[in-house]
């Protein structure tokens, strides 16, 4: 009987070799990059990106991973091809000099296949097994296959050869780049046969709507190893191909217990007094006039001043106009752009697709690594698209950003005024993603209009649930607390008339008090005097009293000698008497 062999669920299956492309968006797609050794079919249509991806997979793998390419072209020649990716960034001659890179153009006439009926690639093995011996290269490019079978007619003889090109590829142990022409209707190239013969199939795509042309880029076919499926934007800049494979990710990015201030004292107060999350993402949303650009602009000067970079997207108002902007209320950003701390994007949204302003947010971010983003606003970013795209766009942005450990600060204009309305505007349905939600309305009231601020939510911290009142002045940013009437809230100057009010009835009280102390200390000092008359009127009747006591004593003592003087005179007497009687 067969044993079956149970497979353990932690056990990892063997790795597909993979050929790194450099091009790290690509990476992540891919799991590594391209299949090792064999064949991989680029198809796209014109001017979708196809040969500058090619070349890139190329160069990369020269100049970072030390394997030599061979890049064979059907259509183009040399100079012209270096002239090309030259903007790129790209030194081919220097590479061609030091024989990383080879370069070889083949022409292929039309008529004299048709004239002589044969056809083979004996020849094109020939000079390829050539190219790749003289620098011992690891990768090839073929661009394109069309060229290469353009005058071969016979199908059957076009499978064949297509069958034994690739197979001779992979007998050479060669990671290739085949690049092809999209065909018509449902087959990927144009002869619809090499992307089943390819082991790996990438689509390019290149698309306008609403006169914005975006690329994308999907994996449409990968074999023996897990790949993202998915459809990806990419563009081609000065710092080559560009890839943000961000649906890929997932919900398992670092968290950081530390927290990093607003710039604002009474901000991070509200924030469970420390501020908020590093590497967290805040939402400040608000109609048009309310401070939302002022507290992101405050954000960033504050992350500069601990010494940490910081990076502004701005899709209203340009970089000159930002730093003049500023100024007015205290916020000075010109010395951080000057230190190389600041770097402000300034671009009208239009510009680019949504998800190619997203690839420039990634390139930008990759080569300058700030702590803080600010986006300001993604309502202007996403104005032109349905509501429906607006979300997993931003997923894709927030989740990358806390996957690199980095602050977002995005801005949201919202319609709606002070009114409770505005919570129902379609942007505020990403404010899900968001770990910190400030809201900002406009208050008016008796012809004045004033700007208010509370925290709508704030995850894992305690935070204020009161509405505080937002300042703007050439000091800074401050909030002041409102005062709470009896149907509505205090702020502008009928907060000012109340606060003087308050201190007018304050001083009045004071006066009072000071007048009622005032009146006590006369009533003491009253009843102190009367106390000190009935005192010496009780000394004077005290000393009266001892007057008459000793008055009386004296008198007693006069008395009793007097009564002494009597009692000897009459004992004298009696005496004498009785001595003259002669009975002593």
């Amino acid at each position: 009987m067969a044993t079956i062999k149970l497979k353990v669920a932690d056990e990892k299956p063997p790795s597909l070799p993979k050929a790194p492309t450099g091009i790290v968006g690509l990476d992540e797609i891919t799991a590594g990059g391209l299949p090792a050794g064999r064949p991989t079919l680029i198809a796209g249509s014109a001017g979708c990106g196809k040969t500058m991806l090619a070349m890139e997979f190329l160069v990369r793998g020269a100049t970072e991973f030390s394997e030599p390419g061979v890049f064979m072209m059907f259509e183009e020649n040399a100079d012209e091809l270096i002239a090309n990716v030259r903007s790129l960034g790209f030194d081919l001659d220097d590479l061609v000099t030091r024989k990383m890179i080879a370069l070889d153009h083949v022409h292929i006439e039309r008529s004299d296949i048709e004239e002589t009926g044969a056809y083979d690639l004996e020849g094109l093995f020939i000079r390829l097994g050539h190219a790749i011996d003289s620098i011992g290269a690891k990768r090839l490019v073929l661009d394109t296959v069309e060229a290469l079978f353009a005058g071969l007619p016979n199908e059957a003889i076009l499978r064949s050869e297509l069958r034994r090109l690739f197979r001779w590829l992979k007998d050479r142990g060669i990671t290739a780049i085949i690049t092809g022409e999209k065909g018509d209707g449902t087959a990927i190239t144009r002869h619809g046969l090499e992307e089943y013969v390819a082991d790996c199939v990438i689509v390019l795509d290149q698309r306008v709507r609403d006169q914005i042309s975006t690329r994308r880029l999907r994996v449409l076919k990968y074999r023996g190893t897990a790949h993202g499926t998915n459809e990806y934007p990419f563009m081609i800049g000065t710092s080559g191909f560009s890839v943000l494979p961000v649906t890929s990710l997932q919900l398992d990015h670092r968290v950081s217990q530390q927290r990093v201030s607003t710039g604002v004292q009474r901000l991070d107060e509200m924030l469970g007094g420390q501020g908020v999350f590093r590497g967290s993402s805040v939402l400040i949303s608000g109609s048009p006039g309310t401070g939302k650009s002022s507290i992101a602009a405050k954000f960033l000067e504050t992350a500069c001043q601990r010494g940490d970079r910081a990076a502004y997207f701005a899709y209203e108002e340009s970089k000159a106009q930002i730093v003049r902007n500023m100024r007015s209320i205290g916020i000075d950003l010109e010395p951080w752009i000057d230190k190389g701390l600041l770097e402000i994007h300034a671009s009208r949204p239009t510009h680019l697709g949504h998800e190619q302003h997203l690839v420039v947010m990634h390139d930008l971010v990759r080569v300058f690594k700030p702590a803080v983003v600010a986006v300001d606003p993604i309502s202007n970013l996403f104005m032109a698209h349905d509501d429906a795209e607006v979300k997993p766009t931003l997923m894709r942005l927030i989740d990358w950003l806390k996957t690199e450990q980095i602050t977002a600060v995005l801005t949201s204009l919202t319609s709606g005024g002070a009114s409770p309305s505005e919570l129902d505007d379609p942007l505020v349905g990403v404010s899900s993603l968001m770990d910190t939600w400030l809201l900002l309305r406009n208050s008016e009231i008796a012809g004045e209009r004033n700007r208010t601020i509370f925290v709508r939510k704030s995850r894992g911290m305690a935070h204020s649930n009161q509405v505080r009142e937002f300042v703007l002045s050439d000091k800074g940013i401050d909030l002041v607390d409102v005062y709470v009437g009896r149907d509505r809230v205090l702020t502008g100057s009928a907060r000012m008339a109340q606060e003087a009010q308050e201190r007018a009835a304050a001083t009045l009280h004071a006066q009072d008090h000071e007048r009622k102390l005032r009146l006590l200390a006369s009533k003491r000092k009253a009843i102190e005097a009367q106390i000190a008359v009935l005192r010496a009127e009780a000394e004077a009747d005290e000393a009266e009293l001892d007057f008459i006591v000793a008055e009386q004593t004296l008198q007693n003592t006069i008395e009793n000698r007097d009564n002494a003087d009597i009692i000897r005179r009459r004992v004298g007497i009696a005496r004498m008497n009785a001595i003259a009687t002669g009975n002593p």
